[in-house]
């Protein structure tokens, strides 16, 4: 099978010829018709995680279809369409496996880090961990609600019922976001690179109340706000965009360092909380109101060969939406 694989951190990734992986006990080999490119995956290449260990196929936005079954699964079936998130697979034994945190657990695995990910015409995943999808939509459009979806639901239910609801990096995660929560009845206030017109406007298309960069504050106070830009100046912004009891959500698995603030922005019940990986329960919440919802994800294609491209336009800002490579 052919695969785009990071052979050297901080380099690009070269295309390889692989050997067709096989499932062993408890997994499925997936053909994959989509994977999103997402910011995680720029972490990983440039090297911004621990331990990243090549060679590593990255990718864990992935919507394919099962094409071999190990010994010991149930529940899917050959040509099957599923979806494979990032959160990869989990012991079950440790404290948080056990005590509904699987996302905390203290020896996990994750698609395109740990283990070989959706850059490549197959993938081989946990069962466990593999989402059947159905068949409405097609792959470029759902993959990216593999992470950007998912890990912007779980930051949506960390945020609370807030009603005024700030996003800072109107990326992929926001622009899904902002189309659950305004289904939810919500007010978006939409923050951008300051600057960035094309992405305030792209915010109002899907409803934001108002737009404008994260050097500005918004027009009323903010009951939460949710951070996808990985910078950490925009801690203390968005905590003085706050009311009082307002919290501020950060959602990246990666984010620069966050500098020092006067007590006062953070006193009267602030708070700043952080979003670490999924659950296969935040998979199946997720994926239930998506459809309610209704939600279009704005999408750019690239070929598998085009990685390289579809990452550095991703690192400059170069479109709105998701990038996703197509094999």
């Amino acid at each position: 099978m052919r695969a785009m694989l990071l052979e050297r951190v901080g380099h690009p990734l070269v295309l390889r010829e692989l050997p067709t992986p096989q499932p062993g006990p408890g997994e499925v080999r997936v053909r994959v018709g989509a994977c999103g490119v997402c910011r995680t995956d720029l972490h990983v290449v440039d090297g911004e995680l621990p331990a990243v260990n090549p060679p590593v196929i990255p990718g864990h936005e992935i919507v394919g279809r099962v094409d071999a079954v190990g010994p010991g699964v149930e529940g899917f079936a050959l040509g099957q369409r599923v979806g494979i998130p990032w959160l990869g697979h989990t012991c079950g034994h440790c404290w948080y496996c056990r005590h509904e945190a699987e996302n905390l657990c203290d020896a996990p695995q994750f698609t395109g880090y740990t283990r070989p990910g959706g850059y490549a015409e197959q993938v081989v995943a946990d069962a466990r961990f593999t989402f059947a999808l159905g068949e409405d939509g097609d792959d470029v459009a759902l993959a990216p609600l593999l992470c950007a979806g998912l890990i912007g639901w779980r930051s949506l239910v960390k945020a609370g019922p807030a009603r005024r609801l700030g996003l800072y990096g109107f990326g992929a995660a926001a622009h899904i976001v902002m189309q659950v929560a305004r289904w939810q009845g919500r007010e978006v206030y939409a923050f951008s690179r300051p600057g960035d017109l094309a992405a305030q406007d792209f915010a109002r298309s899907l409803g934001a109340a108002w737009a404008g960069g994260s050097d500005q504050l918004p027009p009323e106070p903010l009951d939460a706000a949710i951070l996808y830009a990985p910078a950490g100046e925009l801690v203390p912004t968005a905590l003085r965009a706050l009311r009082k009891g307002g919290r501020v959500v950060c959602a990246g698995i990666h984010m620069s360092d966050i500098p020092s603030f006067p007590y006062d922005i953070l006193w009267e019940e602030r708070e700043v909380v952080s979003v670490a990986n999924l659950t296969r329960q935040d998979g199946l919440d997720f994926f239930a109101v998506a459809e309610q919802a209704g939600i279009r994800t704005e999408t750019h294609r690239y070929a598998l060969e085009d990685a390289n491209r579809a990452l550095d336009d991703l690192r400059h800002g170069r479109f709105q939406g998701a990038a996703v490579l197509v094999p």
